[in-house]
Formats: C-alpha cells, sequence, structure tokens
C-alpha cells in the first residue's frame, strides 16, 4: 500500500476502503465504462459492471477522474472490473452542458483548484465569481491564476479589477509559456497534494500543465485575436504525476459553467449584498423598490455597486431555478406562488 501514498493515498481513503469490495486504486482517465487505473502494481484498464451505470440515478455517483475505487481481476482476464468507488473528500460539479438537466463532477479528490485566467484581454470578473461560487462547496481551496503576465495588456489594470477578489483569495500572476512566476505556485505543489486546472478555452491551463510537467505532453492552441478566446486543445480530463511529487488533474476549457446547489456559494461570494439583503424590513424582498429594502438604501447612498447587485441577483435567481429543478417539491411550490400572484394581480385589475 506505500505506494498508493505517491498518489495521494491517506489515512481519510483508508478508513472508506472496504477490502473485501477489492484492492484501491485512484482513476487516472475516463473513457465512458473504461478507465485508466493506477493500483500499487502500476497501470490497469478496468471496466464499469453494465447494470451499474443503468442502476444509478445520480450519474455523480459513477467513478469520476480523481477518484479513488475498487476493482477485481478475474481471473485470467486483462480487464479489470470496479466494484465501488470511496468517499470523496472534495468534489468540483456543474451542470452537465446541453439539455440534460443532471449534475457533472469536474474533478474529484482534489485539495486546490488552480482556476486559470488570461491576463490577454480575456479576463473576465464575472466568470470568476460564476467558478469560485460553484467551488465553494466543492472541498478544494481555489487559487485564482492569472497567466499570460507578459501580454501587452496591462496586467497591473487586470489585477486591479480583481477588486475584493484579491483580499479573499490567493492570487497569483505569472506566465505559463516562458516560465515567468510559476515558480510562486510551489506552496500548492506538495508530493501528494492533487491540484486541478480549471478555466475557460484559451486562458493557457495545456501550457501550464506542460510548464509543470517538464515537458510538452498536452496540446496546445492559440486564441482569437478580436476576443482572446481559444479552442478546446483538452479533450479529456486526465491525472497526472508531477516531477515534484505532486498530482495534476487537467481538465477541458469550459464555454460556460452551468450552476448546480450552488446557493450558499453565491451568497458566501457576495457575503456583502446577502448580509445587506437579510437586514430588509420584508423576509421576501425582491430588491425592487419594496418599502425597507436595506440593499436599496445602499444603492442610494452610494455604499454599494449597482453591477455588484445585478450580478447577485442573477446569479442567486440562476441557482435557486437550478435547485427548483432538482426538487420536485420546492418546484410546485413555486407555480402555487406564482399562480397565486396571477390571481391576484387578475382580480386588482377586475376591481
Amino acid at each position: 500500500m506505500e505506494s498508493l501514498y505517491v498518489l495521494g493515498w491517506d489515512a481519510f481513503f483508508a478508513a472508506g476502503h472496504d477490502p473485501a469490495m477489492g484492492a484501491p486504486a485512484r482513476v487516472c482517465t475516463a473513457h465512458r465504462d473504461l478507465f485508466d487505473l493506477q493500483t500499487a502494481e502500476g497501470q490497469a484498464r478496468a471496466c464499469l459492471p453494465g447494470h451499474w451505470r443503468v442502476q444509478t440515478r445520480d450519474p455523480t455517483d459513477l467513478p469520476a477522474v480523481g477518484d479513488w475505487v475498487t476493482f477485481t481481476r478475474p481471473p485470467g482476464g486483462d480487464l479489470a472490473r470496479i466494484t465501488g468507488v470511496l468517499p470523496r473528500r472534495s468534489v468540483f460539479v456543474r451542470r452537465a452542458a446541453g439539455e440534460r438537466h443532471e449534475a457533472q463532477v469536474v474533478a474529484a479528490n482534489v485539495d486546490t483548484v488552480f482556476l486559470v485566467s488570461g491576463l490577454d484581454g480575456d479576463l473576465n470578473v464575472r466568470r470568476l465569481h460564476r467558478y469560485l461560487a460553484q467551488l465553494h462547496d466543492s472541498g478544494a481551496q481555489p487559487v485564482l491564476v492569472l497567466n499570460k503576465a507578459d501580454s501587452p495588456v496591462d496586467a497591473e489594470g487586470g489585477l486591479l479589477a480583481l477588486g475584493d477578489l484579491a483580499a479573499r483569495w490567493p492570487v497569483r500572476a505569472m506566465s505559463a509559456l516562458h516560465g515567468m512566476g510559476v515558480e510562486a505556485l510551489a506552496p500548492w505543489l506538495m508530493p501528494g497534494r492533487t491540484i486541478a486546472l480549471v478555466g475557460s478555452s484559451g486562458v493557457g491551463k495545456s501550457t501550464l500543465a506542460n510548464r509543470l510537467l517538464g515537458e510538452a505532453r498536452q496540446e496546445t492552441g492559440g486564441v482569437r485575436e478580436h476576443d482572446a478566446r481559444g479552442k478546446h486543445t483538452t479533450t479529456r480530463r486526465e491525472l497526472f504525476a508531477l516531477p515534484g511529487g505532486a498530482l495534476l488533474l487537467d481538465t477541458p476549457g469550459m464555454r460556460s459553467l452551468g450552476l448546480w446547489d450552488a446557493e450558499q456559494g453565491v451568497d458566501a461570494v457576495f457575503d456583502d449584498v446577502g448580509a445587506l439583503a437579510r437586514q430588509c424590513r420584508f423576509r421576501d424582498c425582491r430588491h425592487d423598490g419594496e418599502p425597507g429594502c436595506a440593499i436599496a438604501a445602499a444603492l442610494a447612498e452610494g455604499t454599494l455597486d449597482e453591477a455588484r447587485v445585478e450580478e447577485w441577483d442573477h446569479l442567486r435567481r440562476e441557482a435557486a431555478f437550478e435547485a427548483r429543478k432538482q426538487d420536485p417539491a420546492l418546484m410546485a411550490a413555486e407555480r402555487r406562488k406564482w399562480k397565486a400572484r396571477s390571481k391576484s394581480v387578475r382580480r386588482m385589475y377586475k376591481e
């Protein structure tokens, strides 16, 4: 078991391991029902029994890259079988892309998430707010990595644009392409620790991964000049061992990040606005002209930024809408509320 410690194995995962289920291994890549595992004896290819996917209602219960699993190897067979997923210490999820209303695991069992943005014109503070809200309950520590600090765009202005984010979360500016400032990431790259790279396409995650790996393992690409946005060069999640002993989980760039179970995260990122909302006279204040609205008072006094309130309200409504879709009882209650309001409006006009 000692060889598993270099993969991040510790007392937490040992406590959740049932030897009767099989030997432990860590998922390095996933190809739908086939998984590449790193075991105490080396690499192994494993399958997921067909009945498992059919019987699993919550897709986040399926193995994901970064997970610790148990597996068995049938006598004479080259393909191992996954028999269970160990409890996760952390998990970063999002709403799956497309029309499906379900959660998708982005990274499992990571200690730190490097949230990468570019200083080449693609620094979007609203996007960072969204990521931080979703990361709040993940169990992983976010670190804001501002890549492309060698860009002709004003990097200092980009840092100033972060506002209070720089005071609340660690921020490191660097250039992965030229290796400038990469050493500032060392405190999080300790042996046995797992770091995930997340962010939009074109921010330089693959370039940073190659820099940390010390070799060109991940394909890199350019960005469009007019908006500094890039295309996907990383097409799958993959767990790598870094030369210094840390583990790196690289993820494909995301065009968008759909919120999932993020209401508390939104409140945490916009804690100043939320604190004011709790001071409103009415518990269900919509902050749209109601008397005794503390947010309206702060806006009138100039102590609160209107754009920040609009963003908080947008993310709060999106998170609440997703929560209602997950909970049929909440959705039914919402329908009853709007039905009652519609009746009230019709009655008012009739009178």
